[in-house]
């Protein structure tokens, strides 16, 4: 065993990686839960678009591309989820899960042919002198375009909900869809359009592990990254900034096990490698448990029907 050869910068410069796709999956499934829907098919958006930004980057030789199409893939799956839910009126809990299922079976499918493939590498963004600060430069501004990206959508969905016209409607949506439709809101509209941003946002999530976290591609890869994302909404409290928090947490436990592993510590690997779920929701289930009241909009998984 040898703990030495951990580097505490690498450390926390990885973990900045690691909680990019959670980041932009919570974020998007954010937005989803305050318009009053509840999403679980997240994993199955993600992996979706996993395969669809993998397979256009192979392709076009573009990571740009293949993030963009891969918000588009994870966009159009949670469109077919929201007619479902939204106007054929489905069980949203049911057909999240099924998602999910439908997500996981088509990417294997697609995914075949890619097996052993390595994408194009995303470049990093050039910080100039910021680069070369020492422990900062290499902690903050040595990333790739997507780190910088994840980040600033969280800030523009915060500032979005606090302080816009458009967050007050889908606050008032998801805290009372009669009485919104009442004051003329179209509720359907307004929802599906949230669902389409959670979709997009989990697909970029999905693109971002197998083009930058893991680039290759493998069955099953996002790993029940969607699932901590929908845990990491309800411990931030249906709050932007402190999804953070929860990915940060989840990130950095991933990769201080991964550095465990290569330290050799005996524990058993299995045993490592399930350590990020447990810890991570361990500590949700602690920091959650001691809250008064509930913060989650009030209709959340309640069916919208208009009678007029």
């Amino acid at each position: 065993m040898n703990l030495s050869a951990i580097d505490p910068v690498l450390l926390i410069a990885s973990l900045m990686v690691a909680a990019t796709p959670i980041i932009l999956a919570a974020i998007g499934e954010l937005v989803v839960e305050k318009s009053g829907v509840l999403n679980l098919g997240v994993e199955g958006m993600m992996i979706t678009g996993a395969i669809c930004g993998f397979g256009v980057a192979v392709e076009s030789g573009s990571p740009v591309l293949g993030f963009a199409l891969a918000a588009i893939g994870g966009a159009v799956l949670a469109m077919l989820f929201g007619l479902l839910t939204q106007v054929l009126l489905s069980n949203q809990v049911a057909t999240g899960l099924a998602l999910t299922l439908f997500g996981l079976g088509i990417s294997a499918l697609i995914g075949q042919s890619y097996r052993g493939i390595s994408p194009p590498a995303t470049t990093r963004l050039d910080m100039g002198p910021l680069s070369d600060l020492p422990v900062i430069g290499r902690i903050l501004f040595s990333h790739d375009w997507m780190v910088y990206f994840a980040l600033a959508l969280v800030a523009v969905v915060w500032a979005f909900l606090k302080f816009t016209r458009g967050g007050l409607i889908l606050r008032a949506v998801g805290e009372n869809h009669e009485a919104a439709h009442a004051l003329g809101y179209k509720v359907v509209r307004i929802r599906l359009m949230a669902i389409a941003f959670g979709g997009a946002c989990a697909g970029l999530g999905g693109a971002y592990i197998s083009l930058v976290r893991v680039p290759q591609w493998t069955d099953g890869m996002t790993a029940g990254a969607g699932w901590i994302a929908l845990a990491i909404v309800v411990f931030a409290s249906w709050r932007a900034g402190r999804v953070l928090l929860g990915a940060y947490l989840f990130g950095g436990i991933t990769v201080l096990q991964l550095n465990l592993q290569a330290a050799g510590v005996p524990v058993p690997v299995e045993v490592l490698s399930m350590s990020p779920y447990l810890i991570t929701i361990a500590v949700l289930v602690l920091m959650t448990s001691g809250r008064r009241g509930n913060s989650a909009p009030a209709m959340l998984g309640r069916l919208f029907h208009a009678s007029s």
